[in-house]
């Protein structure tokens, strides 16, 4: 019972941070590099958070083991220190310096936490680059409307699978009450939006994602290649665009327009159509091969390979046909 009661507690909080927004005047103004066209209320991501920080106390009391009620605390802890930051950016602008210090404290908090659970310490580094990249990364896929939202949903779904199926059923517990907090974000955040994400609930969504992986890949190493074809979607529009960002010598951290599904948008597409193929290729493409690679076990490196390398190349398909579109457009 507890993921539903996340999601009713996720939706009376967005609701009410809506109006919450309106008289704070939080409001992000349509301009060159945003995709919306009417100003709309920020800080709705609260609600998600909110509904976490309340349920994950209950699954580390009544579900989990002594091992992972430590990992949960520290879980607890990162999502409150990452939110915290993104609630204050929200408000009012934060310098880079005290998020990537937030960001940092809360990767290495979870990675520690880890590593006494028995991770080898020399994993330790990486865990905090992922988590941090995890973090930002869900950060700039937050443009549209419904968009990460959708995929949070998809990736705390298939997560909850892979960790049923060892059996750990106190993460997969977690993992729901993710999903389910994020859908009812996603009441008022589906297209056309009410009410955006903000800092608080893309960051938190982040750190989230990467906790959830790290914990599952803690008990089952080999689940870390299905976890990862979940959430290619992402990674590849996010790695592709930094790549070429930085191949043309821009500043790769400026704020920018250039993801594949901000050019879709650009092109002509609803918000709701682009969202809508991102899902699509999480179901048709992303859960047949996630299933492949939990059933090939170790090996399931080659099917992580071909669903990259196929996305990668599909990637550079659609933005070719965006730019086309555009300079058609355009003259």
């Amino acid at each position: 019972m507890l993921p539903p009661f996340c999601f009713l507690v996720a939706l009376a909080v967005v609701r009410a941070a809506i109006a919450y927004a309106h008289r704070r005047g939080m409001l992000d103004q349509p301009g060159q590099r945003r995709s919306h066209t009417i100003p709309t209320p920020r800080g709705g991501g609260i609600g998600i958070v909110v509904a976490v920080l309340i349920g994950l106390p209950v699954i580390a009391l009544d579900l989990a083991s002594a091992e992972l009620r430590l990992t949960l605390a520290a879980v607890w802890l990162g999502l409150a220190c990452v939110a915290w930051t993104g609630w204050w950016d929200d408000h009012r602008p934060l310098p880079i310096v005290p998020r990537l210090v937030a960001q940092t404290a809360a990767s290495g908090l979870l990675a520690l936490a880890l590593c006494a659970s028995g991770v080898p310490v020399p994993w330790l580094p990486l865990l905090l680059f992922v988590g941090v990249g995890s973090i930002n990364l869900h950060n700039f896929m937050d443009g549209i409307d419904g968009l990460l939202a959708q995929q949070a949903m998809f990736v705390m779904a298939g997560l909850a699978v892979l960790a049923l199926a060892q059996p750990a059923h106190g993460l997969a517990v977690a993992a729901l009450a993710v999903g389910f907090a994020t859908t009812g974000f996603w009441v008022y955040n589906r297209a056309p939006a009410r009410i955006f994400m903000g800092d608080v609930g893309s960051g938190s969504l982040g750190f989230l994602v990467f906790a959830v992986g790290a914990m599952l890949w803690r008990i089952a190493p080999a689940t870390c290649w299905p976890a990862a074809i979940l959430c290619s979607a992402f990674f590849t529009d996010a790695g592709m665009t930094l790549l070429v960002r930085i191949w043309r010598g821009r500043r790769w951290y400026s704020a920018h327009r250039e993801h594949l599904y901000q050019w879709m948008v650009r092109g002509g597409r609803s918000h709701g159509a682009v969202s809508g193929s991102y899902t699509a290729w999480n179901l048709l493409v992303c859960a047949p091969a996630a299933y492949a690679a939990w059933l090939m076990g170790a090996g399931g490196w080659v099917v992580f390979a071909v669903v990259y390398g196929v996305s990668a190349v599909v990637w550079m398909m659609l933005k070719r046909r965006c730019l086309r579109r555009a300079r058609e457009r355009k003259f």
